[in-house]
């Protein structure tokens, strides 16, 4: 197999004598932590369909490219909890289970089928079983079980940087507690040197959350996010374009969303606001300093300081980003394309195209996978010449080798939009052949061509309007309180006990970790988009519910009744075995 050299060893190349820029895919995965938390229609199956629809099939695409020899490099982000999960022995063997299962139903469906009318739904019954069948080879054989360590060697071999995350996802900027946004990213560093045993140099913020430093009503001076970062070795994040094109003539709220959860949130906030951007969001765009997202920039602060050592910020290229995310001219939106809503009333399965964009579901015609290849091909060489076409117009305007960071929720692919992941391996194909675009990694552009400038951003994030909405709203604002009271609870607890050992130490850790759990953004992000909102609830509260029974025991002195709970709730809750709870000691004002 042809081995690329690491990011390290190869740094990404300025502009040669016909290459003008940069283009890198920036795939951020995360799915909420649902280990042994049931299954069909919320739980652990969304793990099982994102390895059989997205992971796996990602894999295989990076891999593949990789033995060709092209030189395919992109970022993937990786939440720690999605790692963890994805890691756990337990998980594994119920997505073999949940394979044979879909290997079976299709199976029916084939028998169901053969005697109809319709010889297309009997093919695809048939196309169905060979998929899971393939599925299941590729992770058994191929990658041995483990997909965290195929990603790892696809790491060490040059093709890809992993960038990580905070712990559980947890929603920075209302956290109330910096010890809270410390023990976020410590545990994310400790859980990625672990299981890719190096340090990670990029991290995506849960929700492209960012807020700058701020004084509290106390009179606390909070550092910014990128304190923090600059603190744990990482030295680069990502915002959503709005961040860092503030201010630039012309702004208008992003465009409507086609699909996926974000679009749900979207659709409430206007309902909620009257405007796709509130008016506070909307005034924070129009500060000055409007940047661009074809350069990454330092982060300063609003008197122009910057945190030592400093932090990059890149942000997305929206132009890129619609073409996949817009419901007016996004790609899967295209008629031959596998619809996502309708599935077959018998075995779940998705037997229809989208057919068109006001065809009701009743009324969609049969999927025909030959189409859909055919429009994955024409698609994607579409998209390499618009990446050409707009790094070859950046140049020729400034002069300047710029990047084009194309950012997205790698599950879009392959879950939601079906042909997704085949579309970026021949997306990645054409790329890695063009005179004008190199492909990078974060990490190894950043290498090249450290940031010249400093941008002091907005406050805000990726979801509806810009702004904190999506997870802050009146559905979700009573979440809130238990987490910022569970905050300094727990700071609490490291204070009575700063050096722990044996079955306090234990009860302790997993006091952390439970805390971490019911501070992960999942729970106000599907209570507000209404996917499972009661499901959320459920889960939230129950983390809540076994931190404050573990913290009752420590706080009575209660350590044999803390003990025994601590080891049931392992069993459950038994993320980031590494965790250490004096990470939560208190270190208000400091990052």
């Amino acid at each position: 197999m042809p081995v690329a050299p690491s990011p390290e060893e190869s740094p990404s190349r300025g502009p040669s004598a016909s290459s003008v820029g940069a283009f890198q895919f920036v795939l951020h995965s995360h799915l909420p932590y649902c280990r042994r938390a049931g299954r069909w229609p919320h739980g652990e199956e969304w793990l099982h369909e994102a390895l059989a629809e997205t992971y796996v099939p990602l894999l295989d695409t990076l891999s593949d490219l990789h033995q060709r020899g092209l030189p395919c490099r992109m970022t993937l982000s990786m939440s720690p909890v999605l790692v963890e999960q994805l890691a756990d022995p337990d998980v594994c063997a119920n997505f073999l289970a949940y394979l044979d299962e879909e290997i079976e139903m299709s199976g029916r469906d084939i028998a169901r089928f053969a005697e109809g009318e319709d010889a297309q739904l009997h093919f695809l019954a048939g196309f169905y079983r060979d998929y899971y069948q393939g599925i299941k080879r590729s992770f058994t054989e191929r990658y041995g079980g483990d997909v965290i360590g195929a990603l790892r060697r696809l790491q060490d071999a040059g093709c890809i940087e992993i960038s990580t995350c905070a712990a559980t996802h947890g929603y920075l900027p209302l956290l109330s507690r910096d010890a809270s946004i410390y023990a976020q990213i410590r545990t994310a560093v400790a859980s990625y040197e672990r299981h890719f045993g190096r340090p990670p140099r990029t991290i995506w913020l849960p929700e492209c959350a960012y807020r700058p430093a701020r004084r509290d009503a106390d009179g606390t001076l909070r550092p910014g996010i990128e304190a923090f970062l600059a603190a744990q070795g990482l030295r680069c994040f990502f915002v959503e374009t709005s961040a860092i094109e503030r201010g630039r003539p012309g702004y208008r709220p992003r465009p409507a969303l086609a699909m996926g959860p974000y679009a749900m949130a979207e659709r409430r906030y206007r309902e909620a606001t009257g405007d796709s951007v509130a008016e506070e969001a909307r005034a924070a765009l129009q500060a000055d300093g409007a940047g661009t997202t074809y350069r990454a920039y330092h982060v300063a602060e609003p008197d122009g300081s910057l945190c030592e050592p400093p932090v990059a910020v890149i942000g997305r290229n929206e132009r890129t980003g619609m073409q996949v995310w817009s419901a007016e001219w996004g790609y899967p939106g295209d008629a031959d394309y596998r619809e996502f809503h309708r599935k077959d009333p018998v075995s779940g399965l998705q037997y229809w195209r989208v057919t068109g964009p006001n065809v009701e579901l009743g009324d969609k015609d049969v999927y025909h996978p030959d189409w859909a290849e055919a429009k994955i091909a024409q698609h994607a060489e579409h998209y390499a010449g618009l990446v050409e076409d707009l790094a070859q117009d950046y140049y020729q305007q400034t002069g300047e080798y710029g990047l084009i960071s194309s950012n997205y929720d790698t599950e879009l692919f392959g879950h939601w939009w079906f042909e997704g992941v085949r579309w970026i391996g021949q997306v990645l194909a054409h790329l890695a052949e063009s005179p004008l675009v190199d492909l990078v990694t974060t990490d190894g552009y950043l290498g090249g061509h450290a940031p010249e400038h400093a941008i002091a951003l907005p406050e805000g994030s990726w979801g509806a309007g810009g702004t904190h909405w999506t997870w802050d709203n009146p559905d979700t604002h009573w979440m809130w309180a238990p987490i910022h009271a569970a905050e300094r609870r727990m700071e609490g607890l490291v204070a009575r006990y700063p050096r722990a050992e044996g079955a306090c130490r234990t009860a302790l850790n997993q006091a952390a970790r439970e805390l971490l759990l019911l501070q992960a953004s999942d729970w106000p992000f599907l209570v507000t988009t209404g996917q499972a909102g009661e499901y959320a609830t459920r889960r939230f509260n129950e983390h809540v519910s076994r931190f404050q029974q573990l913290a009752q025991a420590l706080e009575d002195g209660d350590i044999v009744q803390a003990e025994t709970l601590a080891a049931g709730f392992f069993e459950l809750d038994n993320v980031f075995p590494d965790l250490d709870y004096a990470w939560f000691a208190e270190r208000q004002g400091r990052p």
